[in-house]
């Protein structure tokens, strides 16, 4: 074991330490920030310039962040309950359930975060005069479970699920706050049309940049694992079709994202007519090159350590765009 392994195993018999590795802390983080920052910083802004406010109040939406978070920990605890095999080969010091935290917490854990997750889901969507928009907080709970139980172990459809919950998280402002503002405005949708689409496809290239991009970090991250998932059975994409056509899809992902992106900034600079306007250097800088420079990595990485660097890079990448959204607002 070398001393970094060293260190992390030390820290990881720390039972709060354990915990928020259990429950991907930094992950929580980012999901908690897109939210905010898609509602305060996108949504806000195009509501502004057609002469409206946000309608779904503060404490409501907090709420909806809340259930989210608590329903996306509970999912990562499941995840780690039904992948300690896997794991114990894979990444063997930093493994939590059944060292620091017993399986038996684990699933309590999963059960409380999962109720929790739900009734605050079903209340905030009850206060939205929508009771119907806690099929979001419903689904997610039962994919996130059969996820873990099932659909992660096979060709690509664990990819597929995970990614699109993803995307769904980018998405949820933007429905609740739609809801709200048809509940607050009866004839809300006919009248402000206008509005209604420009804040589909803001928020809708958001969610598409989360779906391609957790994609493409979905097949690198079952890379990385390929040892673990081969000995434990699962039908992952590189046990299937092999590393090198993983690689390929990876990268094909990575160069789409390139490609779109691509397109937004042609737009923007036929908008805006610069060439070299914040929005475009912006893009170009931080989203477009680090991914053509990733999607070339990810093709000569070879060892576990290098696809866990090109998922830390991805993970990078995706921040990025999620700040963009500062970008949008005061430019």
């Amino acid at each position: 074991m070398g001393s970094v392994e060293l260190v992390v195993a030390q820290l990881l018999n720390n039972k709060i330490i354990a915990f928020f590795k259990l429950v991907r802390i930094e992950n929580l983080v980012m999901i908690a920030l897109t939210q905010f920052l898609l509602r305060y910083f996108v949504l806000q802004k195009v509501m502004n310039q057609y002469g409206m406010g946000l309608e779904l109040g503060n404490s409501l939406f907090h709420l909806i962040v809340i259930s989210t978070l608590l329903i996306a920990a509970a999912g990562y605890i499941i995840n780690d309950y039904f992948d300690v095999k896997t794991d114990m080969i894979n990444r063997p010091d930093t493994v939590v359930v059944d060292k620091a935290i017993k399986r038996r917490w684990a699933i309590i854990l999963h059960i409380t975060f999962t109720f929790l997750g739900i009734v605050i889901g079903m209340y905030a969507s009850l206060k939205a005069g929508y009771l119907r928009l806690s099929i979001f907080h419903f689904g997610a709970a039962i994919l996130l479970w059969f996820y873990s139980t099932h659909l992660k172990k096979q060709l690509l459809v664990g990819n597929i699920a995970v990614s699109l919950l993803m995307a769904s998280v980018s998405f949820m402002p933007l429905v609740f706050e739609m809801g709200m503002m048809q509940k607050t405005y009866p004839h809300f949708f006919s009248e402000y049309t206008h509005a209604v689409l420009a804040s589909f496809k803001i928020i809708f290239i958001f969610s598409l940049f989360s779906f391609i991009t957790g994609m493409a970090r979905e097949i690198i991250k079952d890379m990385e694992d390929y040892k673990g998932d081969k000995a434990t059975g699962s039908l992952t994409m590189p046990i299937v079709w092999g590393i090198r056509s993983s690689k390929l899809i990876a990268c094909f992902c990575l160069m789409v994202t390139a490609m779109l992106l691509s397109f937004v900034v042609y737009n923007t600079i036929k908008t805006q007519r610069s060439v070299f306007s914040v929005h475009s250097v912006y893009i170009t800088l931080t989203l477009i090159l680090p991914a053509l420079f990733l999607a070339l990595y990810t093709f000569q990485a070879h060892s576990s350590k290098q696809f866990k660097r090109a998922s830390l890079i991805l993970k990078f990448i995706m921040l990025m765009g999620l700040c963009y959204s500062f970008i949008f607002y005061y430019n």
